[in-house]
Formats: structure tokens, sequence, C-alpha cells
């Protein structure tokens, strides 16, 4: 069957829309959290998550229980475990915990409606909405043991997911990145974004004006998530690849572009290694071919530095069929703007 013949949810846009509409800036820990929480109550895509859950169940705690009783397999979770926002976890858990009693009872009753049932961590909180707090504890507990310990890596393929889309906007506008934000259960056909949800939720969302925000996820990897909030902009998720069909526009070969390698980078990693790092600097999503090209070295000795710096922590990869495109990774960024500051 067609995906667009399925059952989809239709997003429209105006003008207007497609102007506000943009990327946010990263991953999002506690909505990734969230998603995580999901996945380990069912287990579908194994092959991808199964060694996460795996890990994940080595840690399962009694503490845990409410997120597992109002984050559900699927559904809507309680209104005050919407971690979706863009505060870090410090401070969206600081607010979790200040949750108003009154609220800490109207979300668990219009949750209970559409449930039909209060599990028993709800009838306890609606007896005692200070214990806001334990579930306040209970996300801090996952987030420690489910999301910690991988972030890293996850900012690491968020960075090159994102450069590969903003070279994409710059070149072809932002009909390409809702095109290519998850083909296989988003569909873009102007003016209409339609989306495959989980729950195979239908209707038309018109965003009168506000855009549309796309929240980069790893966990979320298959079906969109959705919002459209009364006080702030609709968003949806598109999955982190490492892989794709995708071609990029060859990065320019300009004489000198690199300007002179820091001397403090040639003195750490060698001449050579430390201007193949600035190359992937310079001409982020590069080519192997034109990584050697830029450096002035044989295609095996650009893939043989690469691997070190990968290794190192220093550069990601991401793969386009047979291609191989390279990028810093967090830690790389920071090394060559560090060797790059003039001294003081």
């Amino acid at each position: 069957m067609d995906r667009l013949t399925r059952v989809t949810l239709r997003i429209h846009f105006t003008t207007q829309d497609l102007a506000r509409t943009r990327m946010a800036p990263g991953v999002r820990p506690l909505l990734e959290l969230t998603i995580g929480i999901r996945l380990l109550q069912e287990r579908s895509h194994p092959v991808r998550f199964d060694a996460w859950r795996q890990r994940a169940t080595g840690h399962l705690h009694p503490r845990l229980a409410p997120l597992f009783s109002f984050i559900p397999a699927l559904g809507a979770s309680v209104g005050f475990l919407d971690l979706s926002g863009p505060a870090g976890p410090n401070d969206a858990l600081e607010e979790l915990r200040s949750t108003p009693a009154r609220q800490v009872i109207n979300d668990l009753e219009q949750w209970a409606a559409a449930h039909r049932h209060i599990p028993k961590a709800g009838q306890a909180l609606r007896q005692d909405p200070s214990l806001i707090r334990h579930v306040a504890d209970a996300v801090e507990y996952a987030h420690q043991q489910f999301i910690a310990p991988y972030w890293p890596r996850i900012e690491q393929l968020a960075t090159a997911d994102r450069t590969w889309r903003l070279q994409q906007v710059a070149e072809h506008g932002v009909g390409r990145l809702l095109q290519e934000a998850n083909p296989r259960y988003i569909a873009w056909k102007p003016p209409v974004l339609h989306l495959t949800t989980a729950s195979g939720r239908d209707g038309d969302i018109h965003l009168d004006g506000r855009g549309l925000l796309l929240i980069p996820t790893v966990f979320g990897a298959h079906y969109p998530a959705f919002d459209h909030p009364d006080d702030g902009q609709p968003w949806i998720t598109f999955p982190i690849r490492d892989s794709g069909d995708c071609t990029l526009a060859p990065a320019a070969l300009t004489a000198g572009a690199l300007a002179a390698v820091p001397e403090s980078l040639r003195a750490l990693l060698g001449r050579t290694r430390a201007t193949v790092l600035c190359v992937i600097a310079e001409h982020s999503g590069c080519t192997t071919t034109q990584l050697a090209a830029q450096a002035r070295i044989s295609a095996a000795s650009a893939s043989e530095h690469t691997t070190v710096l990968r290794n190192a922590g220093l550069t990601t990869l991401m793969r386009q069929g047979k291609r191989a495109l390279h990028f810093l990774s967090l830690a790389g960024q920071d090394l060559v703007n560090s060797c790059r500051r003039p001294d003081r």
C-alpha cells in the first residue's frame, strides 16, 4: 500500500508557516528518555534497539514503576510528564518537582479519562500530590541509566546529521528538509505534510502561521512523534541518520582553503593528521576522495588518518551508499577551535 493511502495526520502549511519552519538545535535528552521508556515496554526493531534494551533492563528498579505507568508503550503520557521541551535535564526536573498540586490532579484526571483507569501510582499521587517529587526522582534515575551514558555518541551523530541537513536546506530549500526528514513515514506533498504515526492518528492540523519545529531523535528512529501545544510551536521528530542514499554536492577544492594548520595542532597530531583534521573542519561532509585531494595525500593515507581520528573521538563518519562522509565530532571542534585561538 502506498504510504499516502494509509491513515495519516495531515499538517497544512501556508507561506508564512514555511518561512517559520526550522530545526531544533539538537537532540532533547528527556524527550529521548520518554521514547526510550516506550521502547522498553515493547520489542519492536530488535536489530536497532535490543542491545540497548538488554543493558537498560540491568538497571530497572522499583522506583521506575510510575514512569512505566504514566508513559505507556503507545498513546499519550500524563500531562505533567511532558518532557519534550528544550530545557536541560536539571531545569526540567526542577520544574517537574515544583508542579502545583492542582495541576497534578487535573492532569491525572484528564489522562485517566482517556485510559479508563488510574494506576496505583496515580491513586497515590491523587491522594498526596507532593509525591510528584518521587516521580521526578524516577525520571532523574532513568536519565542517568538509560540516556546519559550514550549522550556523547548521540551528540556526535546529531552534529553530523545537522550539518548534512543544513547543507540540504542551503542548496534546495525547506521543502527538501521536509522531504528528507523521514521518507518512510513522512511525505511532503506541498502544501501538506503527511505523517504516518504509531497510533494511526488521523486528521488535519493547520499551523496558523506558527511554522513547524523539527526535533532530531535517535530513539525515535521510525514513526514520528508530533504535538501542537496551545502556547508554543508545533513540532515533529525526525530520526538522525548515519546512512542514506542521498548525495552531497562536492566540496569546493580551492587552493589554500585551509590557510595555515596551527603549529600546536601539528605538534599534537603530526603534520599530516593535523591537516586532515583541519580539512574536515573546513569541508564538513567531505568524502575520502575529496579529503585526500584537499590534504594532497593519497586516498589510502586519508582513510588511515581518518580511522585514527575517528577512533580517538575527534571525527565521526556518515555512510551514504558506498560513500563515507567525514565530520568533526564535538571534541574535534573544541580541539580545532582551541588551537586556532590566538595566544594570549
